[in-house]
């Protein structure tokens, strides 16, 4: 009798352990859409935010709805057409090609008004409406950009940026990151925030930028800040981020494995909650 029992309370420790399967779309950018391309980041990059959260959660099944330099305002004008499904759970990480794009921030009273998608606030009132008419009982994550060392793109140099240390269109990337978190605040929205997170600091987003020294034309490694005023010439100059150069990206930009495994605690560490 004892023996059955013990069982007994064994049985119902485990149940009570148990998750319900959690359904979750993550909707972003490329560096969501890189989670199953990685041969896209000449597979420097092993495995995305989304599968190395369901590694820690496996009760946690995901929709890949990241797609690569869309803004928001894509995302916002195109939300009828990306076949988004009834989900227990939906991120949205968006908002750093608004910033390189030059597209408008905008104010909180453009989101609370539903004003549009003529700026970033009223893109994600957009987005935000769309999911809520999906499941108004989902959980809704915002994910705000992170900090960029200048980028170029592992598989066409000609594709590059500088980073956010300086203002593109006259606004802050910043901006950008406090407007999203300010959505959330409104809404009572769990929000991870990125772009102020200590670990994606711009100095540790890359060791160094190889690039060739103007007065000697050597090739050096200069690291942050020192690259800023250095030239890139994308037709001849060799590609400045080799491998021994990512930290928690590996082109300035994308997250690498490092910085991956950052954004992933982060979330499920939000997504424990559920």
């Amino acid at each position: 009798m004892k023996k059955l029992l013990s069982l007994a309370v064994i049985v119902i420790i485990a149940a009570s352990f148990t998750h319900k399967d959690i359904s979750w779309v993550a909707i972003g950018d490329s560096i969501t859409y890189l989670n199953d391309h990685q041969n896209e980041t000449g597979n420097r990059v092993t495995k995305g935010y989304m599968t190395r959260v369901v590694e820690k959660m496996p009760y946690v099944h995901f929709t890949n709805k990241g797609y690569n330099g869309w803004t928001s305002g894509g995302i916002a004008a195109s939300i009828d057409k990306l076949d988004i499904q009834k989900a227990d759970v939906y991120s949205v990480f968006l908002g750093t090609n608004d910033w390189w794009q030059g597209r408008p921030v905008g104010t909180l009273d453009d989101y609370k008004n539903n004003t549009g998608n003529n700026t970033v606030y009223g893109s994600f009132r957009i987005i935000i409406n769309k999911l809520r008419g999906l499941n108004t009982d989902a959980k809704i994550i915002l994910i705000t950009p992170m900090q960029r060392a200048d980028f170029v793109y592992i598989n066409s140099y000609t594709n590059n940026a500088w980073g956010s240390y300086k203002a593109k269109n006259g606004q802050t990337l910043e901006q950008f990151a406090n407007a999203i978190k300010n959505i959330g605040d409104f809404e009572h929205f769990t929000v991870v925030d990125l772009y102020h997170t200590k670990k994606l600091a711009l100095p540790k987003l890359v060791n160094f930028k190889r690039l060739k020294d103007p007065k000697t034309g050597e090739y050096t490694n200069y690291p942050y800040p020192k690259f800023i005023d250095v030239p890139f010439n994308a037709a001849t100059d060799e590609y400045p981020y080799p491998v021994e150069a990512g930290n928690m990206t590996f082109d300035g930009l994308h997250p690498s494995d490092k910085g991956y495994a950052v954004i992933a605690g982060l979330l499920e560490k939000a997504m424990k909650k559920y």
